[in-house]
């Protein structure tokens, strides 16, 4: 079986020939390219490994293009302002976006407008879900960067203000980008900013674990998948690179450049970066040696390194569903886009909390009850046991039951042909 292939996915601000291009990481090949629009900063997203969506830089829309149809822009998500980010979940059920100072979720199975977050005081720069689509996490020019469980976003009382995990208001500038590590809310995340530091942090328990101070502003931030080390975009064209499993102690430290010469990378496993400089370069990260350079027609607004989704390669590959059409405004609200024709919305558990326990708490109950039941004693009562053991059975059986009807109603739903 053939490895996967790494590419490279990059946006410039020009957009003279393409909005974006996919070029193969270690051969430099041009595989792809997409047409229709500038991308902005933050702004370029993949969905559910199926289509490809582009904010478009100070406009009120988001591209959106089949991996496969990249002549063909498929659809115009309209916006209520210029997005100035944007993001997806990783199992693809979700759409992030900042618009002005304000965070809209969506819901990329009925195109429904969930909830607007309106807690940062000036424009969103910055969103990421966690590995696990879990948490969420917005950065922002007020120097805040907030920490968001969706259960709780989805599940809140409507007229309740949706409140934020964690807030994190220890930088002093804007904050200009930010990269979440693996571990879903036990993740660590690496935020940065115009005051010249970039502090590391604990999803968990909101904790600050590393700040470090540097020479110049940092505009963007990432971590190898080891996390072992910090890779910092300063506002010079250096990239400089903190090693955490070798920093001393103290929280604070200050990085200094005489003496980590061999850990900047200048000219400006791999690393992908790119500049207002108009190119976007690979880099060795054991020589810190620059591999490969492409130059694009204008600033570079987005670069990243992934691996080429089945979609993106096979030209027979179409999406599972159709992207539906994205509604402006709230899910019930009086104004809406559409009216809603022979549906409804299934939001599982919002007036169930703390009434009756989870499925997960049931299974522990369970096993609780036959971990006791096997320590008694075998004499007399091996009669009880069997008893108690068909008793354990049969709510097993109840709840597999209810677990697969609960699956063919849902799916009765989302395959319904439209009236």
């Amino acid at each position: 079986m053939a490895a996967p292939m790494e590419v490279a996915v990059c946006t410039d601000s020009a957009a003279q020939l393409w909005s974006c291009v996919v070029w193969e990481l270690h051969s430099g090949a041009n595989l792809l390219t997409y047409r229709g629009g500038q991308a902005g900063p933050r702004g370029l997203a993949l969905l559910n490994g199926e289509y490809l969506l582009a904010a478009q830089l100070g406009k009120n829309y988001i591209s959106a293009w089949e991996l496969q149809r990249k002549d063909q822009l498929q659809q115009k998500i309209m916006c209520p302002g210029p997005v100035t980010c944007l993001t997806t979940s990783p199992n693809g059920l979700y759409v992030l976006a900042g618009i002005a100072e304000n965070i809209y979720l969506w819901e990329v199975s009925t195109g429904n407008l969930l909830v607007i977050l309106s807690r940062h005081y000036q424009d969103v720069s910055c969103l990421q879900f966690t590995g696990d689509s879990s948490h969420f996490l917005s950065g922002g020019k007020d120097c805040l960067v907030l920490v968001w469980s969706l259960c709780s976003v989805l599940q809140v009382d409507p007229s309740r203000t949706p409140s934020p995990r964690h807030v994190w208001s220890r930088h002093t500038l804007p904050i200009t980008d930010l990269h979440c590590g693996f571990g879903g809310p036990l993740a660590r995340v690496a935020t940065s900013s115009l005051d010249q530091t970039v502090k590391l942090w604990e999803v968990s328990s909101g904790e600050l674990l590393l700040s470090v101070l540097f020479d110049v502003g940092i505009m963007a931030v990432t971590m190898d998948l080891a996390e072992h080390h910090l890779f910092c975009g300063g506002s010079d064209g250096s990239i400089f690179q903190v090693d955490l499993c070798t920093w001393p102690g103290q929280r604070e430290k200050s990085f200094q450049p005489e003496q980590d010469s061999g850990k900047v990378f200048r000219g400006h496993s791999v690393l992908l970066s790119g500049s207002h400089d108009e190119t976007v370069r690979l880099w060795d990260i054991q020589s810190k040696q620059c591999i490969r350079t492409v130059t694009l027609k204008g600033p570079v607004t987005n670069a990243s390194i992934m691996l080429a989704p089945v979609s993106m390669l096979s030209s027979d590959f179409r999406p599972g569903l159709p992207l539906p059409h994205f509604n402006k405004h709230l899910l019930g609200a009086e104004h809406g886009d559409e009216p809603h024709r022979g549906g409804f919305t299934l939001r599982l558990g919002l007036h169930q909390q703390g009434s009756e326990p989870s499925h997960q708490q049931r299974a522990e109950q369970l096993h609780a009850v036959m971990s006791s039941t096997m320590e008694k004693s075998v004499l007399g009562g091996q009669d009880q046991l069997r008893i108690r053991v068909a008793e354990l059975e049969d709510e097993v059986r109840n709840l597999r039951k209810v677990n697969r009807d609960l699956f063919d109603f849902s799916t009765r739903i989302i395959t319904r042909p439209a009236k």
